[in-house]
């Protein structure tokens, strides 16, 4: 499969192009490349409120932050695969529907369903993003490949 499966528009849009940037840089697993694309006070609050990721509930905020996420959670997955069934830009921002899957190390693998939303400035950096999805239900679907 290809690693970023795009279904929503075509049409450009600062946040949404961001957002694309920022699936195909953790699909290939190019840290330093995707912290480029935050702002340098930018927030990842992936999932939103307290979680496993977040016990306060606040994100991450700032490139330290936003990298220290990036080796606590993305760094220890084998493989990403997004599939993204629709998007929705509005103003500078853009919620993307779908399926982010993550194939895990010993051979699991888990779908994660939600909504993805990314916030950009003015030039195009990504100020905010905010993944909504359900640790219960993505957990559900943990299975071996």
């Amino acid at each position: 499969m290809t690693a970023v499966t795009w279904s929503g528009p075509e049409t450009t849009h600062p946040a949404r192009t961001a957002s694309r940037r920022s699936m195909d840089a953790v699909s290939r697993g190019a840290k330093e490349e995707w912290l480029t694309l935050f702002a340098e006070d930018g927030v990842v609050e992936d999932p939103v409120g307290v979680s496993m990721f977040d016990p306060t509930g606040n994100g991450h905020r700032g490139h330290a932050a936003i990298a220290a996420f990036w080796d606590m959670t993305i760094a220890n997955v084998e493989r990403f695969e997004f599939d993204i069934r629709d998007s929705f830009a509005a103003g500078n921002e853009v919620a993307n529907v779908g399926t982010i899957t993550t194939f895990l190390p010993g051979g699991s693998r888990v779908d994660t369903e939600g909504v993805f939303v990314y916030r950009v400035n003015e030039d195009g950096l990504i100020v905010s993003m905010r993944a909504f999805w359900e640790t219960e239900r993505a957990m559900a679907t943990l299975r071996q490949v």
